[in-house]
C-alpha cells in the first residue's frame, strides 16, 4: 500500500514539474515594439467605436471620438465640411476594418495599418489606409490618416 501511494506521489511531481517547464518554455515572446503595441490598441479603440456607430460625420460624432484624436487633427476636422468619411478616406460607408501592421517611426510615433472591407452582392473590395499616431502627455493619439492617394491632414489644411 505504501509503495502504491509513493508512486502516485512520484507522478504527480513529474507531472507538475514536465507541466510547469512546457508553460513556460512554450511562451511566445512579444516581437513587437511597445510603442506598437500600445498605439494599435487605440486604433482599434478607434475604428470598434467608429464602425459600432453612425459614420456620417457630424460635429456631435467628432465631438465622441475627440478622445482618440490629438488637438491639432481635431481643430482641423471642426472645419471638415464634406460628405465623405474623414476617418476612412472613403465616401461610401465599408462594412469591416481590421487593424494590421504597425511601423514604430519614432519612440513617439507609430504608423499603424487599417485594412477597409466592402462587400455585398455586388462588390467585394478591400482597400489599405495607416493611421499616423503620436504619444502625447503619455497617451497614444491619432494624428494623420493616409492611403497612397489622400492624406487627411493635407486635405484639411487646404
Amino acid at each position: 500500500m505504501q509503495n502504491s501511494k509513493f508512486k502516485i506521489q512520484n507522478w504527480l511531481f513529474i507531472f507538475c514539474i514536465l507541466h510547469f517547464a512546457f508553460c513556460i518554455s512554450c511562451k511566445v515572446p512579444n516581437l513587437e515594439a511597445p510603442e506598437c503595441t500600445e498605439a494599435r490598441a487605440v486604433v482599434r479603440e478607434f475604428y470598434s467605436n467608429h464602425f459600432g456607430s453612425d459614420m456620417k460625420f457630424t460635429a456631435e460624432h467628432l465631438k465622441a471620438r475627440e478622445k482618440y484624436l490629438t488637438p491639432d487633427l481635431t481643430r482641423l476636422l471642426q472645419k471638415f465640411v464634406a460628405d465623405s468619411d474623414p476617418f476612412t478616406l472613403s465616401e461610401d460607408v465599408p462594412k469591416a476594418f481590421r487593424v494590421g501592421g504597425c511601423k514604430t517611426l519614432a519612440p513617439d510615433k507609430t504608423e499603424v495599418q487599417v485594412l477597409l472591407f466592402w462587400k455585398d452582392d455586388a462588390r467585394s473590395e478591400q482597400r489599405e489606409i495607416n493611421i499616423e499616431a503620436v504619444k502625447q502627455n503619455d497617451k497614444w493619439l491619432i494624428n494623420n490618416i493616409f492611403n497612397n492617394t489622400s492624406n487627411l491632414q493635407n486635405i484639411l489644411n487646404h
